[in-house]
């Protein structure tokens, strides 16, 4: 079975908000916090009551993701848009894309990763973090559940690999020379992953799919693992997901010096109209217009 669409009216969201009961608090952190819910339905006459612990714990029908304060950036990142496929060659990417990138990190939007990795909030949802004390500081990382993960489905499983150095922002950065720091972090990662208890079972290493997105959704370097029976979804789609292994391939067989990398090369992806990159940088450039020196 497939839940059906929600209806968009207000009448109908302001009833299925109210309707709501059994809210449980997965973590927040600066101005996101996500949530567990059910929704209260009325009982027909024909219907069989519930019994007393149905009724107090049944099982969740929505997670809830929600944004306060939230901007009109994160309006307009969540609003329903149509999508565009886009070609990046490296010119474009020096030039316009990496000063926005510059601008994005600059504006406080990356304050919930260095909470994290600061040790500031959200440490009750760290599922790993590597020990100082014998692990180099390149190769630290933090271990999370993703916000889209329900926690309760193993089949589902979504986490998020943080890396605390902060010089690599994208897969744009990645070089041949950071070829043996990638296999380092993928081994560590699966190895990780697949010794955790997570209540509803294990993992082995080889139901594990690790990746990373383009554009990401913040510039900060992070990692997706992912159970390879999750449904494929936007998040790991053609266009927005680049496998882990197959960028080292990528990188290793790639000619040139150990600085040539992901920046030299040409990237296809898919952006929403309503993104940054759209308005500012592809919509120009299909229109004829000059973009604007950044």
């Amino acid at each position: 079975m497939e839940r059906a669409a929600f209806a968009t009216d207000s009448t109908h969201l302001n009833s299925l908000l109210s309707s709501l009961c059994h809210v449980e608090n997965l973590g927040d952190n600066d101005i996101y916090r996500w949530y567990m819910a059910s929704v209260r339905h009325s009982t027909s006459a024909d219907q069989t009551e519930p019994t007393d612990e149905q009724a107090a714990a049944p099982p969740p029908d929505l997670k809830l993701n929600l944004i306060y304060p939230c901007t009109p950036k994160h309006i307009k990142k969540y609003s329903s848009q149509a999508a565009r496929m886009v070609t990046e060659p490296p010119s474009l990417y020096h030039n316009h894309i990496r000063p926005l990138m510059q601008r994005h990190r600059a504006d406080g939007r990356l304050d919930w990763v260095y909470n994290i990795i600061e040790g500031r909030t959200e440490q009750e949802d760290v599922l790993h973090r590597s020990a100082a004390a014998s692990t180099p500081p390149a190769e630290r990382f933090l271990l999370l559940p993703d916000l889209n993960w329900d926690r309760k489905t193993l089949s589902s499983l979504h986490l998020l690999a943080l890396v605390e150095r902060r010089d690599l922002w994208s897969l744009r950065d990645l070089a041949k020379r950071h070829v043996p720091w990638l296999r380092a972090m993928r081994r560590r990662i699966v190895e990780v992953v697949s010794e955790l208890e997570f209540g509803m079972g294990r993992v082995e290493a080889d139901m594990l799919k690790l990746y990373v997105h383009y554009q990401p959704t913040y510039y900060h370097f992070h990692i997706h693992i992912v159970h390879v029976s999750l449904e494929a979804g936007a998040t790991q789609a053609v266009g927005k997901a680049f496998g882990l292994a197959n960028i080292i391939s990528q990188l290793e067989t790639m000619a040139g010096g150990e600085d040539a990398g992901m920046a030299d090369v040409e990237l296809s992806y898919t952006l929403g109209e309503a993104s940054d990159l759209w308005t500012e940088i592809f919509l120009p450039l299909k229109e004829g217009r000059a973009l604007d020196a950044s």
